[in-house]
């Protein structure tokens, strides 16, 4: 992982703590789906240097945020911005495919158990509880 990608950890981090104005889980969820993410994902964007609050005002546009529903708390939802990003540079896989395997409500779960983990560690945790759960 290099300097940039881990900019870039810290970027989406500190995107999903400023989404406290919006119901969490279905703003992870059209985040990780979106093309604001996909743009993230790709070696280079311009999007990946615009800011969080730019990147939120992107997202709304692309998508009807919701305001109604639970609230992470901050550091959490920086935890889960910062794995998934980190996710993404560190194994090549695309948000949809990591939130695929590691939706909102799983990672709200394991964040007191994994968020002192180094991020490899917990992100084999993570696709271990999704076999699981798939049964595979």
């Amino acid at each position: 992982m290099d300097s940039i990608q881990l900019k870039l950890c810290d970027i989406q981090g500190r995107l999903f703590e400023r989404s406290t104005d919006y119901a969490s889980e279905g703003f992870i969820r059209d985040f990780m789906n979106s093309e604001v993410a996909e743009h993230l994902d790709s070696p280079y964007n311009k999007l990946q240097w615009m800011g969080e609050e730019y990147l939120i005002e992107e997202l709304s546009d692309e998508k009807d945020l919701s305001v109604d529903g639970e609230k992470y708390a901050p550091d959490v939802l920086y935890w889960i911005g910062y794995l998934y990003r980190y996710w993404a540079c560190a194994r090549k896989e695309g948000s949809k495919k990591i939130y695929r395997q590691a939706p909102a409500k799983t990672m709200k779960r394991n964040y007191l158990a994994f968020h002192t983990f180094d991020p490899e560690v917990a992100i084999d945790d993570l696709i271990e509880i999704n076999r699981q759960r798939q049964g595979t």
